[in-house]
């Protein structure tokens, strides 16, 4: 066969996007399957419309919207979680293991889809997510409660990926941009909405309910799809073998390697001046066993080339990079902000958590806000607003004034909301139509990794914070005593038997400010890779010299 030659097996998708794709010496069909998603389009597309079209779509939206409603709705429970299990020092592991597990598994989400049927695999990674939720909601140590997390981060890391899929075949390739983000934008409302659904349920009933919530509601929205037909985007092999498809399709060496790298480095945060010295040798070995692991990592990724988890080709490109890199930073401002504002609306200032998820209305409303605004705002303004936001927070105290509250998080969650926009936008106007699904996967694991190292940061710094203002403020009062009584204002109470209840709150409220001067820092490293991104007009089109023309450039 010629190699530019169609095989037979792709006759149903037309000639010039065959023709577009370059085949390595490997192959052809082989590697075309590995890509397919996001360059071929099916000659004949489903022949659902309207109503039907409409119900199949909806259940893995509402899914979508429940995975990330879960990503968020545990922040405003928190304080209660860590009061019960006395785990002050695992507020930052509640999230991280989340992310963790959903960032290790988006490489191989990316393959499966393309070998094995959409409908199966989508139900089966929102099992595992229901499964990882029953197992928080039951959790009765704080280590479940963790291992829970983990598992639901797996099932979530293919609910994107599956909605992508069955958008793909379903819907005609003029109307997909237009769905894609209705879909997204659906799912974002779950993350900004979970922190006040957090506190009704964690006040009203109690916090084991924002897990359980999501056993009957995803019973409900995962029915119309039992029964519903799902199109695929493309022939799929009828019988591909497990076994052959991990050793020959997966990046074996790539993920044996990066996910003890990622682990041992955030075991490295966690136990870093915590249970550990910095410098004792279970820190040290943390952190050099990491570095090791990460340089075979490199090493596999160099000799795995186009099939490796993080393809060279794309890192070179300066879009891709500065796309991802903005999208992490801006990533590690939103959880962290999520993760520690209720804490010191809590346990600072006494709020219960309804009042918690109310007070961080400001913060959700003003984040839609900037997603609608994301085209008429710049990369650069996002970043900008970014910095001041968060820099304007971390200067509350228990005095803070309810204007600041308010005034505060709007500039903050303004520039969330932009922020997050705008990689996205850059990378779909830029790369050729062969690289967007590489490269949006590629931005999905900086979102993922960026939030699972901010919120072990965070948490790390939170808690030496404590061991060192304690004493300052509060001579009479056992740090370890507040660390481990839970970050409500009940606890903190309780813990304080010397009459120095001000100077514990002041204590906690400049740990928390202090977690903010953090993510001020990674507002103003958005800000700088924000200008990697480009300024062109992406309303000139893909092919008119828009952002694509820059991108290939860079």
């Amino acid at each position: 066969m010629n190699s530019k030659q169609k095989p037979e097996e792709f006759n149903s998708y037309p000639s010039e996007a065959w023709e577009e794709f370059v085949l390595t010496p490997r192959n052809g069909v082989e590697l075309a399957r590995d890509h397919v998603p996001s360059l071929l389009e099916p000659a004949t597309q489903s022949d659902l419309s309207g109503y039907w079209l409409y119900l199949l779509l909806t259940s893995p939206v509402a899914i979508l919207f429940l995975t990330l409603l879960d990503s968020s709705i545990i922040s405003t429970a928190i304080p209660r979680i860590t009061h019960e299990f006395h785990s002050t020092l695992d507020i930052g592991w509640y999230g991280a293991a989340y992310q963790l597990a959903n960032a290790c598994m988006q490489p191989l989400v990316g393959k499966l889809y393309t070998y094995y049927p959409t409908k199966t695999l989508f139900l089966s990674f929102f099992t595992i997510f229901e499964i990882g939720s029953l197992v928080c909601g039951l959790a009765l140590t704080s280590e479940a409660l963790i291992l829970g997390r983990l598992i639901a981060g797996i099932g979530a890391a293919g609910v994107v990926n599956g909605l992508l899929a069955i958008i793909a075949g379903t819907v005609p390739m003029a109307k997909r941009p237009t769905v894609v983000g209705l879909g997204l934008g659906i799912g974002q409302i779950g993350m900004m909405l979970g922190p006040l659904l957090g506190g009704i349920l964690t006040e009203r009933t109690t916090w084991r309910w924002c897990f359980f919530i999501n056993l009957p509601a995803g019973a409900v929205f995962a029915s119309p799809l039992l029964f519903a037909k799902v199109p695929e985007q493309f022939d799929k092999p009828a019988d591909q073998p497990i076994m052959d498809f991990i050793l020959h399709k997966v990046d074996l060496p790539g993920l044996a390697s990066f996910i003890p790298a990622a682990v041992m480095f955030l075991l490295f945060l966690h136990y870093g001046g915590n249970q550990f010295p910095w410098f004792s040798p279970t820190v040290v070995g943390l952190l050099f066993g990491s570095l090791c692991a990460f340089t075979v990592f490199l090493w596999a990724e160099v000799r795995k080339g186009a099939d490796a988890i993080l393809p060279l080709r794309m890192i070179r490109q300066q879009i891709v990079w500065c796309s991802c890199l903005v999208m992490a930073f801006s990533v590690a401002t939103t959880f962290c902000t999520t993760y520690f504002l209720p804490i010191y609306f809590q346990a600072v200032m006494g709020a219960s958590p309804i009042m918690s998820g109310i007070y961080l209305l400001p913060n959700i409303l003003s984040q839609l806000a900037g997603a609608v605004a994301s085209g008429v705002l710049g990369n650069v303004a996002a970043g900008a607003l970014l910095i001041i936001g968060c820099g304007l927070i971390s200067s509350y105290s228990p005095t803070s004034s309810q204007t600041s509250w308010i005034w505060y998080q709007t500039i903050l969650g303004l520039g969330r909301g932009v922020g997050m926009q705008i990689p996205i936008i850059a990378l779909q106007n830029t790369l050729p139509e062969k690289d967007i699904s590489i490269g949006t996967s590629f931005m999905m694991f900086g979102h993922t990794m960026g939030g699972a190292i901010s919120l072990s940061f965070a948490q790390t710094i939170f808690t030496n914070s404590l061991r060192e203002l304690v004493p300052l403020y509060a001579p009479s009062v056992d740090p370890n005593g507040v660390i481990s009584a839970g970050a409500t204002r009940d606890g903190l109470v309780l813990v304080d038997s010397g009459g120095d209840v001000a100077g514990v709150l002041r204590a906690v409220c400049e740990s928390v400010d202090r977690v903010f001067f953090m993510t001020t820092g990674a507002a103003f490293a958005a800000f700088c890779f924000a200008w990697g991104i480009g300024w062109k007009d992406v309303r000139e089109g893909k092919g008119d010299g828009g952002l694509r023309k820059e991108g290939a450039d860079g």
